[in-house]
């Protein structure tokens, strides 16, 4: 795996230190594994959905957590009672964690365990104040230089 200096980008570049901590983020990879998959789904301009395949997990071994700018989801087992004596265990059963860092404004609106496919749905909502606004043109100046 390479790793890339951002340096010069915290040089020149100001007001970008977030995003370049998420490049450097990406790059890492932080431990998460591809357990379990997950698509990541684009519903509408501003709502997401998360859908992780989570088979053999109940929902009181789960446990989803919004963190500010990061969503933290993990599955937890629960101890056997008996030991099994397997031929063949293709089936995971072991725990995770799976962490997605979430852009400003995005946030958790529901989730749902179903047939063994955990959806966690998001929204983006944008405060009025950074919504674009159309900005009528007057005939006259506003201001008027002394």
């Amino acid at each position: 795996m390479r790793n890339y200096d951002l340096t010069p980008l915290y040089r020149s570049a100001i007001g970008f230190d977030r995003l370049a901590q998420l490049a450097e983020h990406a790059a890492s990879n932080k431990g998460n594994s591809g357990y379990p998959p997950y698509n990541i789904e684009l519903l509408s301009e501003n709502r997401y959905r998360i859908t992780m395949a989570v088979a053999g997990f109940t929902m009181d071994e789960l446990d989803i957590t919004s963190e500010g700018e990061r969503l933290v989801v993990k599955g937890t087992k629960a101890e056997q009672d008996k030991e099994r004596k397997y031929l063949y265990q293709g089936i995971a059963e072991r725990g995770f964690e799976r962490t997605f860092q979430l852009a400003d404004y995005v946030t958790v609106i529901g989730a749902s365990l179903e047939n063994g496919l955990l959806d966690i749905d998001l929204q983006r909502e944008i405060p009025e104040a950074l919504k674009p606004r159309k900005i009528e043109i007057g005939t006259s100046r506003v201001l008027e230089a002394n």
